[in-house]
């Protein structure tokens, strides 16, 4: 990690998409535009907003995340070994903040043959596209954690027959990304930011009796999931920043899950050796910063204060006001500013406009600014 890293002013790495790119991957998905002139709009569209980043002051800089269909299935799906089982099948439940908890329809991955990664890697062409348009900033790469491919389908979707245990499962998993992280740092790639939201679900009650219905104790999860994460950050090559984003959810402004960081932070900042932390501080539902006490001496903190789910812009002298409570647990100089999330997990995007999130990240860079005198 540099001394720098993460930036005093970051973001989760998903970016809105332009109107033209969203109808384009519709058109896409229904078979009516070929692929290579998809590529093309993806192409032009990574072009504008690597510029727009740059603009405003980013230091690392992503696609946007625009090639992607979501943040977790486009890579997981991409695996050798998996596969999607039957539409509607499942329903992936979300808290609206108007109508409460509903279902959401959803296919789940079925693991049906040996995790593999596929030749030539998963995002390694779309970094080398990034780092030849990136001019000022730092290439950012964002890839899901490896917990997200057993906490979305549980035991029953992973085939017995296949990995009649699962301590094989996750051996796999662990050398397919090690092998990813092995590519993308051949490829240049020194900052990588992986998304690990099933961690800390696993403290909110609900989710724990969701997952003991489908026979998993939680405890266990806590256990095999920060395992995982362990395995996989110490694969990294050297010279290869690994930043952990946590969060509890998020889809077009909704959630899955109510909890602080308290009945995971122990094994979450102790059990796995990252080098940095982007955490979900802007709602109440996140806690107070208290659970930072577990941190150890090195890492550092991304505090995520700003929201993409809602429109308003959050008041710096608030923002400033809660890096000075968090201080009280983390020193000032380990930690940074960014949004809680990606502004787009899925390609369709959050209730913003691109307005909005321009003069989010603005902010984000101003309030870093004012309080570390650098974003």
């Amino acid at each position: 990690m540099t001394q720098d890293q993460p930036y005093r002013a970051e973001h989760i790495g998903s970016l809105l998409r332009p109107a033209e790119l969203i109808a384009a991957r519709d058109a896409f998905k229904a078979g009516k535009l070929p692929h290579e002139e998809l590529r093309a709009l993806e192409d032009r569209s990574i072009r504008d907003v690597v510029a727009m980043q740059e603009d405003l002051g980013l230091r690392s800089i992503t696609d946007g995340e625009f090639r992607r269909d979501s943040y977790l299935g486009d890579f997981v799906l991409a695996l050798d070994g998996t596969e999607l089982g039957p539409e509607n099948e499942t329903q992936l439940y979300y808290t609206d903040p108007k109508t409460g908890m509903r279902g959401i329809p959803g296919r789940k991955t079925l693991v049906t043959k040996p995790i593999r990664l596929p030749e030539g890697g998963i995002t390694i062409e779309a970094f080398r596209f990034l780092k030849s348009v990136a001019k000022t900033g730092e290439p950012k790469v964002c890839i899901p954690g490896p917990p997200g491919l057993h906490y979305t389908i549980g035991r029953a979707q992973i085939s017995r027959d296949v990995y009649p245990a699962l301590d094989a499962f996750w051996d796999d998993v662990a050398e397919a990304y090690r092998q990813e992280l092995t590519l993308l740092a051949a490829a240049g790639c020194t900052l990588v930011q992986i998304d690990e939201t099933s961690i800390p679900k696993l403290g909110d009650p609900n989710i724990q009796a969701n997952m003991a219905k489908r026979g998993d104790d939680w405890r266990e999860l806590l256990s095999s999931y920060t395992t995982i994460m362990e395995r996989v950050v110490q694969s990294a090559p050297d010279g290869m920043t690994v930043a952990l984003h946590h969060c509890r959810g998020n889809n077009k402004g909704m959630w899955q899950a109510d909890t602080s960081y308290e009945p995971t932070a122990d094994a979450l900042f102790r059990g796995i050796n990252a080098a940095c932390y982007f955490l979900e501080y802007d709602t109440p539902r996140a806690g107070d910063f208290s659970p930072l006490r577990h941190l150890g001496p090195e890492p550092r903190v991304s505090l995520g204060l700003v929201s993409t789910k809602e429109r308003a812009l959050e008041d710096p002298d608030t923002l400033k006001r809660r890096i000075d409570e968090a201080a009280k647990f983390v020193p000032l100089e380990r930690l940074s500013l960014s949004p809680q999330c990606g502004f787009s997990p899925g390609y369709t995007g959050h209730p913003l406009t691109h307005d909005d999130q321009k003069r989010k990240l603005d902010l984000v860079v101003r309030v870093a600014r004012d309080v570390w005198g650098t974003a």
